[in-house]
């Protein structure tokens, strides 16, 4: 089964150095890919730019291609044009939109609700509430639900930099006016991420819709095995959508969790054993992640 992600990219992993808790950091999971026949990973932070991390690994492990990122969160400047100017002069090759400082998700994860599950990521939210340090929230909409200006700029660093754009925890009336506008400004890689997440959730139609403008649909081992969501419904949604507009991650990398490498092999396992064939499963791993990248 090995050979379903042999040449694979995982462009969806937190590794340390990190604020929060990892389970391994990119020494490890560079040495992992290479064990496991990957390609490559794609570092992620939610506070930092990981360009410089990758471009390390790279040297230290040539075998491995280790993929640079930038997410726009408070610590990064939010919206931030320069900062992703720099990011890609530093070699990134995706643009994540806010995470946890997106007004929409917090809105979701803290819906005042006590027996609610948070994320990994909240409790920095907490902590740093605690110690009185505001973080405030990021919104891509003005007050008339047009994208403001610092959010087109974004989009045209991204399209002159040939990188991926990944709409990352948006609301949909926000990824969609992301995605339009990104493509009318040339921006050639898009990713719709966690397409089956909850606070995500889009509809096949949705789906349809967006892979209109040339986005990839992802889905992530963490949000079904979490139990986030039910895996039949992650298989009716790539059924729908076909390998030629889906991308498979896996979102691992917390302290308890298993490995990426295992994540990946085992969800492209899941997938083979449920009908889809090699092919298949090889092209939502390695055809359309390699070409993301490139």
């Amino acid at each position: 089964m090995k050979d379903l992600i042999r040449g694979a990219y995982d462009l969806h992993v937190h590794s340390a150095p990190d604020i929060l808790p990892r389970k391994m950091d990119d020494l490890e999971m560079a040495q992992r890919i290479i064990d496991a026949g990957m390609a490559g990973y794609a570092i992620k932070s939610h506070y930092f730019c990981t360009a410089e991390r990758a471009a390390l690994i790279n040297k230290l492990y040539p075998k491995c291609n280790a993929i640079g990122a930038i997410t726009l969160n408070s610590s990064t400047g939010g919206i931030n044009p320069i900062a992703v100017e720099m990011a890609a002069h530093a070699g990134t090759k995706i643009v994540w939109f806010p995470t946890c400082d997106s007004e929409y998700e917090l809105s979701h994860v803290f819906n005042g609700d006590p027996n609610k599950k948070l994320p990994y990521w909240a409790q920095i939210i907490i902590e740093l509430k605690e110690a009185g340090v505001k973080t405030p929230t990021i919104k891509l909409l003005d007050d008339n639900g047009k994208l403001k200006d610092e959010v087109y700029d974004v989009i045209d660093v991204i399209a002159k930099k040939n990188i991926i754009l990944a709409t990352s925890h948006s609301s949909h009336e926000e990824a969609f006016a992301l995605v339009k506008a990104a493509h009318e400004r040339k921006v050639d890689k898009i990713i719709i991420t966690h397409v089956d997440f909850p606070t995500t959730f889009y509809t096949i139609d949705e789906q349809k819709e967006l892979a209109k403008y040339g986005a990839y649909m992802e889905h992530c081992y963490t949000t079904f095995a979490t139990g986030k969501i039910d895996f039949e419904t992650t298989l009716e949604q790539i059924r729908a959508l076909g390998a030629d507009r889906v991308i498979l991650g896996t979102d691992l990398g917390q302290k308890n969790s298993i490995y990426p490498d295992e994540g990946l092999l085992e969800f492209a396992t899941r997938l083979y054993e449920n009908g889809f064939t090699e092919k298949e499963i090889r092209k939502m791993t390695v055809d359309n992640n390699t070409a993301l990248v490139r």
